[in-house]
Parts: C-alpha cells; sequence; structure tokens
C-alpha cells in the first residue's frame, strides 16, 4: 500500500486497488462508520470498569466511569444532585471493632471500592438502609455514632456492628418520615 507524502493531494484513487474509491472504501466515510458505531467512539453507551452497561439498566448514563457511584456523582459537577440512596455500614476482619458508615447510590458497587485497596478483598457490607436524603442520613448517623464510640477517626466508628445496626435504623426511619 502507497502511503501519500506530506503535502500530497487525495486523488481519489484507491492505492490497494489503483480505481476509484467506492463510497463505502472513502477514509472519512469509515471514520464517520466507526464513530457512529464502535463502542470505543459511541457517545450514547455506558461503560462501568470497562464494562459495557446496556440502555435498559435503570442506572444507565452515558460515559465512561469507574465505577456507578462516579456515574451518580458525574451529575454533581453539573449542578445536580442525587438525593435518594444508601446509608452503609461496612467492615474489615483486618480491624476488628470498627465500622465505617457512608453514604453511596449503589452501596454494593461502593464496597467493590474500597474492595481495590485490600489484597484479601474481605470489606463486608454489614448493613444497608435506604433513604430519601443520604447527605443528611449519614451526617446525622456519624453524629450519634460519635457520641457512642471509643474512638472516631474520619467515617470509622470503634463500635460494635449491632450498635451500627440500631443507629441506621434509627435515623432512616426519621428522615422517611420527615421527608
Amino acid at each position: 500500500m502507497q502511503k501519500r507524502k506530506v503535502g500530497q493531494q487525495r486523488t481519489g484513487i484507491n492505492p490497494k486497488t489503483g480505481k476509484k474509491y467506492y463510497y463505502k472504501d472513502n477514509p472519512e466515510r469509515i471514520r464517520e462508520r466507526m464513530k457512529k458505531w464502535s463502542p470505543i467512539h459511541n457517545a450514547l453507551q455506558m461503560y462501568v470498569n470497562g464494562k459495557y452497561i446496556p440502555r435498559a439498566h435503570p442506572l444507565h448514563k452515558p460515559g465512561r466511569y469507574k465505577s456507578f457511584n462516579d456515574a451518580a456523582f458525574a451529575s454533581l459537577q453539573k449542578g445536580g444532585e442525587i438525593k435518594e440512596g444508601y446509608v452503609y455500614a461496612i467492615t474489615n476482619p483486618a480491624w476488628p471493632e470498627w465500622v465505617k458508615i457512608g453514604m453511596a447510590v449503589d452501596a454494593d458497587d461502593r464496597c467493590l471500592g474500597y474492595q481495590t485497596g485490600s489484597p484479601l478483598r474481605d470489606y463486608k457490607v454489614e448493613h444497608i438502609v435506604s433513604t430519601n436524603n443520604k447527605r443528611k442520613s449519614e451526617s446525622q448517623a456519624h453524629k450519634i455514632a460519635a457520641k457512642m464510640a471509643k474512638e472516631k477517626r474520619g467515617e470509622w466508628f470503634n463500635l460494635n456492628i449491632d450498635q451500627v445496626k440500631n443507629i441506621l435504623n434509627e435515623i432512616t426511619v426519621d428522615f422517611k418520615e420527615t421527608g
């Protein structure tokens, strides 16, 4: 195959066949088709952690994301916010007696994010509660847990899991009733 030299004009002749380009052989048309149908270039498809997410998925949002939380929180950068979600409790046997209280649109997906930092993949979602305002619910849970905990480090509390389950169940009921 002959390559064009710098500055050389396109002749409309296919260098492979020596004939005029067939309309489907036209390089511009090929690039257009590739952008339209190629999963890499298609702007309407969603990928999470390299996996294709079909349009029928309830959380489908076009783009490439590392996790569903990234997809959900991408809208925050544009001014919108998803209030509904989950407040969860995660533990790891490497730190007994410590429980993390956090919030997410998808708690299981958030746990997968933690697993990447653990060679044993041993983080476990102990409890999940649904809420109509995850940020306020998490904040309330942190305040209650901080009063009860022997020690606190960020979102990690030195409590037993039963105490954390009770805290999460209490705050969720309050916020669901008051809206």
